[in-house]
């Protein structure tokens, strides 16, 4: 039976069509693709490296890479063949791929590259390394385009951000204006109405004349003038709410403790309140709105202790350093129920960021620890300004 013909090639012929097909992958690739031998020089080269590079073929083998591509810095410096990454593949048997240095062309410009070098090993025995490398120069650029939009997002968000919290500070302003004026006119009028009406009230109650109706009439004077007084007080503790008149005629040192002393008065029996104020010599107390923001911080947080804390001990520590750069330091710290951190860094903690707000815009801060079953601290230092 006669065997078919033998189509195999011979073993040169596949030689070198391996070799052929070779050299097409290697033409035919993006990157530039070199070899080098032992000694640094160029083995081969494709043509992607040599149109990168500006260099012909014949102009590049044989010649030393490193002296030829890599001879200097981005800044200019001399770049040392003993420290190059490319020549200790072979040397150190270190492969390696590098994306912040540069190549030179032959033109002697330099262009920003991603280089990988790994050795050739032939027999057990490194015998030089093949080198691939492409330009990243518009990769740059386009990283440089998305800094810039990026800082310039943030340049945008900051001034945005800076603008929001002016606003919220004017309109803070406005609203402490707002309650100041409306507690004058409440005093000035409904409390000197009510005052007017209890005198009334007291002399008819000694005019009553006849017997039989003496009786009810003063009881029912003395009802009435219960009535006014329970509405004095009531429009007191309004005014008192709106705008205390301490913080504006005996400053913020007098109203603090005034209102360390309102919240312990109101507290039950079995809350245990510790106030402690130490105030440097010469330091005048800060007027305007960095008084009113730390007062109406020190409100918020015994607000916040009072609604919801279930505490039985409520520590309070207030410190103000000489001058002449004063920082005043107040810590609240009860042993409630405490709070998660995510509630006190949700969006909606209204409370919690009014007084971050009220803070950050005096050069303040605030900070809150705090867990459940734990209890809660708050700590706020603001540096003082000159009254």
């Amino acid at each position: 039976m006669p065997f078919a013909q033998d189509t195999l090639a011979s073993p040169p012929a596949a030689s070198e069509a391996a070799t052929r097909r070779l050299a097409l992958l290697l033409e035919s690739t993006g990157e530039g693709i070199f070899g080098i031998d032992m000694d640094g020089r160029c083995t081969f080269v494709n043509r992607a490296a040599c149109e990168t590079l500006g260099w012909r073929t014949e102009d590049v083998l044989g010649r030393n890479m490193h002296e030829l591509i890599h001879h200097s810095r981005e800044t200019g410096a001399h770049y040392p063949e003993c420290d190059c990454p490319i020549f200790n593949a072979f040397r150190r048997g270190e492969p390696c791929r590098i994306d912040d240095e540069v190549l030179w062309r032959a033109d002697g410009s330099p262009f920003p590259a991603e280089y990988s070098s790994y050795p050739v090993i032939e027999g057990g025995a490194v015998q030089g390394a093949v080198v691939t490398f492409v330009d990243i120069s518009a990769r740059r650029r386009a990283e440089a385009l998305l800094r810039a939009s990026h800082d310039q997002l943030e340049q945008r968000v900051a001034e945005r951000t800076a603008e929001l919290r002016e606003l919220a500070h004017h309109l803070e302003a406005m609203r402490e204006t707002e309650r100041k004026r409306i507690a004058r006119e409440i005093h000035d009028e409904l409390g000197s109405l009510l005052v007017a009406l209890k005198m009334d009230l007291d002399w008819l109650a000694r005019r009553v004349g006849d017997p039989a109706l003496r009786e009810p009439m003063l009881d029912k004077c003395q009802r009435m003038g219960g009535l006014v007084d329970t509405a004095v007080d009531s429009v007191g503790r309004i005014i008192t709410d709106l705008r205390p008149s301490i913080l504006d005629h005996q400053g913020l040192w007098a109203a603090l403790e005034w209102q360390a002393q309102e919240f312990r008065m109101a507290g039950s029996d079995e809350r245990q309140v510790d106030f402690k104020m130490h105030v440097a010599a010469d330091v005048a107390p800060p007027s305007g709105g960095q008084a009113i923001a730390v007062f109406r911080i020190f409100q918020e947080v015994l607000s916040n202790i009072a609604r919801h804390a279930r505490a039985g001990h409520v520590a309070i520590r207030i410190d103000v350093d000489a001058p002449p750069a004063p920082v005043l330091y107040l810590q609240v710290r009860d042993d409630g129920v405490g709070a998660a951190p995510e509630a006190l860094n949700d969006a909606r903690s209204y409370g919690v960021l009014g007084m971050r707000e009220r803070a950050a815009h005096f050069g303040g801060r605030i900070g809150i620890d705090s867990a459940p079953g734990r209890g809660t601290t708050v700590r706020l230092a603001m540096p003082l300004e000159s009254a």
